[in-house]
């Protein structure tokens, strides 16, 4: 990450700092987040007050640099943004594409249908939707997977809200844990990795830290479930033609993605790019053998006697990749701009670099990681990493690698700490609350400080410059 624009004007980012400007914008940007904390109360998206704030942030500096006469460093640096999302975009909407084509082809659901159905009690279920959500969310995104794990949750836990709240609790925890060792579970890991400040490989050293940032609290709260067995509500469900190609597409996509920044030193986004092609494709595929595929399966069905089956054939529909492209969480997508856009504008103003003076100058590196985690609770860990990234601090890779960990994991100390929590307490309305959780947070916090502990052992080698 290069700060060009920064550095040919520090002297007026400097003024800016303590300017009436500077001022505005950090409150314009402040009351757009606390609207943003609030959306489950207002029932606004989130991506709405921080795309109003970018635009107004972007006006007054479009304004103060022109009175400047350096309105070519302003638009140096709102390209320079415009870049980081650019790619950043790029690459998770290909990734929501091939999420969203599986949950068509009723992967998730089948999954679902299979927990569902296999008759464990609420203990059981409770470890087995946290296994899945930690091992899931390196792939599918930690917020994707919360939101599977919390509907099958809903199913069996019906009529039973103490359930439904410590196994949401348990699902946060796991995703955001599972999210962290993977640049693809979660926006953060990924931001660090297509910033190109740690190789894909690296990421797989917090493998233990979450495991423990997982396990201690999971282990805890899991005394308080009791073995008691659910309402059977079985269910049959089969997935559609091609689920399991698409899934193999999706695993040679992210093969794509990594040799392009492992082995060529491009962007991995041109690879996620050239596996849009791949499902496109495929679905093309698809279209074009469904007429002779319900075909044979129909008289199958017929000499069978199958009803369910003929009845199921006929509500078939082609598959189309652009709408899987238009079932992409746009809110989100859209939120992330709002966000690279104010931080890249308070950056602008000189604010970071006074953050990064104190914090990873005057302050050890590693208690500031630290912080950044708990600030990742409460302002969400997006900015939060954002900012970092931006600071480009000099860090050996043992602490980038623990302030990948610290803000994916210490979204998990408060619900609004993380994309999934927000949307658990969504989904799971009035059964899973900010004060439900808030209750956990010293156990939560325990496995906070043991992945850390554990990190700080386990990859000390990694912390020499």
């Amino acid at each position: 990450m290069n700060s060009l624009p920064i550095e040919q004007t520090q002297s007026l980012a400097g003024n800016l700092t303590q300017s009436t400007v500077g001022y505005a914008a950090i409150a314009i940007f402040v009351i757009a987040y606390l609207v943003v904390m609030a959306e489950e109360y207002l029932k606004l998206r989130k991506s709405k007050p921080v795309l109003l704030a970018a635009g107004i942030i972007w006006i007054m500096l479009g304004i103060v640099f022109q009175q400047q006469g350096q309105t070519d460093v302003a638009k140096a640096a709102i390209e320079h943004n415009l870049l980081e999302y650019a790619e950043l975009l790029l690459f998770l909407l290909v990734a929501m594409t091939y999420i969203s084509a599986m949950e068509e082809r009723k992967l998730f659901d089948t999954l679902q249908a299979w927990m569902i159905g296999k008759g464990f009690n609420f203990r059981t279920l409770y470890w087995l939707t946290g296994i899945l959500a930690f091992f899931i969310s390196p792939i599918a995104d930690n917020l994707t997977t919360a939101l599977l794990m919390c509907a099958v949750v809903l199913k069996v836990g019906k009529g039973n809200p103490k359930f439904i709240n410590l196994a949401c609790i348990n699902i946060v925890i796991a995703a955001n844990a599972g999210g962290a060792f993977s640049p693809f579970g979660d926006i953060t890991t990924l931001m660090v990795w297509q910033a190109g400040i740690l190789p894909f490989s690296n990421f797989f050293l917090l493998f233990l830290p979450s495991v423990v940032n997982y396990l201690i609290p999971a282990f805890i709260i899991s005394r308080f479930v009791e073995k008691v067995q659910p309402q059977a509500n079985h269910e049959d469900i089969y997935l559609k033609r091609g689920a399991k190609r698409i899934m193999g597409l999706f695993i040679l996509t992210i093969a794509t993605a990594v040799s392009f920044h492992g082995f060529l030193h491009l962007p991995p986004v041109i690879g996620m790019m050239m596996g849009l092609a791949y499902l496109q494709f495929f679905g093309y595929f698809l279209r074009k053998t469904l007429p002779s595929s319900l075909a044979r399966k129909r008289a199958n069905a017929i000499a069978n006697h199958d009803e369910k089956a003929l009845k199921r054939l006929g509500s078939v529909v082609p598959f189309d990749v652009f709408s899987r492209v238009s079932h992409a969480e746009w809110d989100t997508l859209l939120f992330f701009y709002g966000v690279v856009m104010c931080v890249g504008g308070l950056n602008l103003l000189g604010y970071l670099g006074l953050v990064s003076e104190i914090m990873y100058t005057q302050w050890d590196p590693i208690w500031a990681n630290i912080v950044v985690g708990v600030l990742s609770a409460i302002i969400d860990n997006i900015p939060v990493m954002f900012a970092v990234i931006t600071m480009d601090p000099v860090m050996s890779s043992g602490n980038w690698l623990l302030v990948t960990l610290t803000a994916g994991v210490g979204g998990s100390l408060l619900s609004i700490g993380s994309a999934s929590g927000v949307a658990l307490m969504g989904a799971a309305h009035g059964q899973y609350t900010f004060m439900s959780h808030l209750k956990w947070m010293p156990v939560i916090a325990l496995g906070y400080i043991a992945s850390i502990m554990l990190h700080l052992w386990l990859n000390a080698d990694t912390f020499s410059m």
